[in-house]
């Protein structure tokens, strides 16, 4: 079961900001990307369930995070249905996210009181999300749903919704800045956070380097 509450995970989403979204099927990469984020401030982190066998990199990553990295958050993405949303979170995930809404997946969740964001395009999906117990909601893909001026659209009628966009969000001060001035809870930034070297293996001390600039931009942006 998940070492943290669902209330805490939410509270840590919004005090970092920002949640990572990364998967390799490699475990040893997932722990060396895991820990650079961790080194660079990252305290919530969504491993991506795609591919074969994910779960069982997950389970791997979870345990390393357990003993190595003891303040992470580690949750589930990409994930559409109530069985892999009850795989994962035997395996320990702290929260699950989907790309979909899937009034099951919360039942799997509620009863374990583990933190469920689903991916929501309109209000009345979000509305609707929150109704099955949804603390944080997903839009997805953040800019084709309309981006900073849907989230700040939703904040009108919706001031208590709590909104992470996905997709769309780049990490640099002019991006970021049009998603918190337009009032969302987090942000989650995939492939662009994970810089490359020149040949195209991981620069993990240049992902460090990334994660901090961008948990600090937003700090900046709060103030």
């Amino acid at each position: 079961m998940s070492r943290f509450t669902r209330i805490s995970v939410a509270l840590k989403m919004k005090e970092t900001g920002m949640v990572p979204v990364f998967y390799h099927r490699d475990t040893e990469v997932c722990k060396a990307i895991l820990k650079s984020c961790y080194d660079g401030g990252a305290r919530v982190f969504e491993f991506t369930n795609r591919g074969d066998y994910a779960h069982e990199v997950f389970a791997e990553l979870n345990r390393y995070a357990e003993k190595e990295l003891p303040e992470m958050i580690l949750g589930v993405g990409s994930v559409v249905d109530p069985g892999t949303t009850s795989l994962y979170l035997q395996l320990g995930a702290a929260f699950i996210v989907s790309p979909v809404l899937h009034p099951e997946m919360a039942k799997v969740c509620n009863r374990r009181k583990v933190l469920w964001s689903p991916g929501c395009g309109s209000l009345t999906e979000i509305s609707y999300a929150e109704e099955l117990g949804a603390e944080v909601v997903k839009i997805f893909p953040g800019t084709q749903v309309g981006g900073p001026e849907f989230v700040k659209a939703v904040k009108g009628p919706f001031p208590w919704t709590s909104i992470m966009p996905t997709g769309g969000v780049e990490p640099t001060e002019d991006n970021l800045s049009s998603w918190f001035k337009a009032g969302v809870h987090c942000v989650g930034i995939g492939s662009k956070l994970f810089v490359k070297k020149a040949d195209g293996s991981f620069d993990y001390e240049g992902v460090t380097h990334t994660v901090k600039k961008v948990l600090d931009t937003i700090s900046n942006l709060r103030k």
